[in-house]
């Protein structure tokens, strides 16, 4: 079955209406996560680490279920209509869906949101609305969407929109917003105090009554040393924490009242170098291949992870496009050495190494560090360079006003979503990066061909076809190290006070930080 088809059969199922009022929520639940967002506007958000907030606070149009099915959200249904050259998305809106001040959900809020986020001056996202020509209002809770050409990942990424007030954004400025977001989600915003705590407040107007927060006030403390929340957690300062240390996994398991979860992230992380610049080392692909066969990452998922991550290369297995006949290099630092010499750098070189210190994923930093050294003992002599998230992320991003670039190698990571697609990743750290368009906004790789191929498979719907294409791309990039080195998906485990805290985690957005479904027994 083409996707064209396949997509109407799934569109046309709309989801129950909004179910009857229940009992507010009442109490207060305190949690801890190890990394913070950086912003709360879903048009300027950076990275993964903003959906913390931002998926708490907004809502899409659609979203994965806990097992990974997609489900209508705010679109109360969809379709496809026009042609298989020039796609037309139909979406109607769920009726009495409020914005947090009480502001009824509009088609018009979702223009406004299309208009913002297709602003290069805004938003660092673009290139995911390329390929919508215009969006047509057709009543308040109907529009359309016209595309100038096919984009199977508008559909696979739940049709790409948040839902933004229109009115209420207009009134106090975008900035005004970004301190103070309102959203139709099942959390309000209520105060953040950076690099302490946020507090969010159920809101009673939710829609979707059959999953909703069970408690009144959530408080999530920021906490990015590992053993200080530990110790927040075991001392009854928090209910909830994210991040397990991997070295503590096993301990919690057995811990009294304590419930744990553990889950692949979804986030992919891999070992980006500096192609872009003209005299670059990593230029040469006998360099990229030397610093992949030169770091043990099975090693380190055994000793630093206590293993607590996934090996994969490219694409990760179950998620669209995987290859099984492709595998992560083998560590071979002989190998590496000789390619080196043969690259004209037989007594190695320095370069900076760009290191992740926040724990945005378990034991990232020492992650780093144990790469770093690997490479160092091959003759790629790392100035490691340590950084905070905000910091980092800003060093990663490419379209910036003024230095620095990134000029070395940088642990980086993009996640490929659940159940996983690589489709928007690609777009984003694979392809060119070109100025104001939106294309390879986190990118240090430059190949016409590659470009070509990633552009091609956003514009083909046939599943079987579009799958081709991405082993395609996931073949050359493997083979020449482009977009990064693939290392491993990491595990990690959730702990709660299985007398007090309830809790079911939703995958995405937000991955398994979304408070959708937590209360108090």
């Amino acid at each position: 079955m083409k996707i064209w088809q396949a997509l109407g059969v799934l569109a046309a199922v709309a989801t129950p209406a909004i179910g009857e009022a229940q009992t507010p929520a009442k109490g207060t639940l305190t949690i801890a996560l190890a990394a913070e967002p950086t912003m709360a506007d879903p048009v300027r958000y950076a990275a993964g680490v903003d959906t913390y907030l931002i998926g708490n606070i907004f809502e899409q149009l659609l979203r994965m279920d806990a097992k990974g099915k997609q489900l209508n959200r705010l679109a109360e249904s969809w379709k496809l209509a026009g042609t298989a050259e020039k796609p037309i998305i139909e979406v109607a809106l769920r009726p009495g869906v409020l914005f947090h001040n009480g502001d009824p959900m509009t088609s018009a809020d979702f223009e406004f949101a299309f208009t913002r986020l297709r602003d290069p001056s805004q938003s660092k996202w673009v290139h995911l609305q390329a390929s919508v020509e215009s969006f047509e209002v057709v009543d308040p809770l109907h529009f359309r969407l016209h595309f100038k050409e096919p984009d199977a990942s508008y559909v696979i990424d739940n049709l790409q929109l948040w839902a933004l007030p229109k009115r209420y954004t207009e009134q106090v400025g975008v900035d005004g917003f970004g301190k103070a977001p309102v959203g139709t989600g099942p959390w309000k915003f209520v105060s953040w105090a950076l690099k302490d705590e946020l507090r969010l407040e159920a809101f009673d107007g939710y829609w979707d009554k059959d999953h909703r927060p069970g408690v009144k006030n959530l408080v999530i403390k920021f906490i990015p040393e590992d053993l200080t929340r530990v110790a927040a957690y075991k001392t009854g300062a928090v209910d909830w924490m994210d991040a397990v240390p991997p070295s503590m996994v096993e301990e919690f398991k057995k811990l009294p009242g304590t419930t744990t979860a553990s889950f692949v992230t979804g986030n992919n992380l891999y070992l980006n170098f500096d192609t872009h610049m003209p005299n670059s080392p990593f230029k040469d692909v006998r360099v990229r291949r030397a610093a992949a066969m030169a770091v043990d990452y099975d090693a380190i998922i055994k000793r630093v992870l206590f293993g607590q991550g996934q090996r994969y290369a490219e694409i990760g297995e179950g998620s669209t496009g995987y290859d099984p006949a492709l595998k992560p290099y083998p560590f071979d630092p002989k190998k590496a050495r000789e390619m080196l010499r043969e690259a004209g750098f037989p007594n190695g070189f320095e370069t900076p190494c760009y290191n992740l210190t926040t724990p945005r994923e378990p034991n990232i930093k020492e992650m780093g560090e144990a790469t770093f050294a690997y490479l160092s003992a091959v003759g790629i002599r790392c100035q490691v360079r340590q950084l905070e998230y905000g910091a980092w992320i800003t060093l990663g991003r490419r379209g910036r006003n003024g230095p620095p670039e990134m000029d070395g190698i940088i642990s980086w990571m993009w996640s490929q979503g659940l159940p996983g697609d690589p489709g928007t990743p690609w777009a984003g750290h694979l392809h060119s990066f070109e100025a104001g368009k939106g294309w390879g906004s986190y990118s240090y790789t430059n190949d016409a061909e590659i470009d070509s191929l990633v552009e091609q498979q956003r514009r083909i719907l046939d599943p079987a076809a579009r799958t081709a294409v991405l082993k395609q791309i996931a073949r050359k990039k493997h083979d020449e190290v482009l977009g990064g080195l693939t290392t491993y998906r990491p595990l990690v485990t959730l702990a709660w006070r299985t007398d007090k805290v309830s809790f079911t985690p939703w995958p995405a957005p937000g991955f398994w930080r979304n408070f959708q479904e937590i209360g108090v027994k």
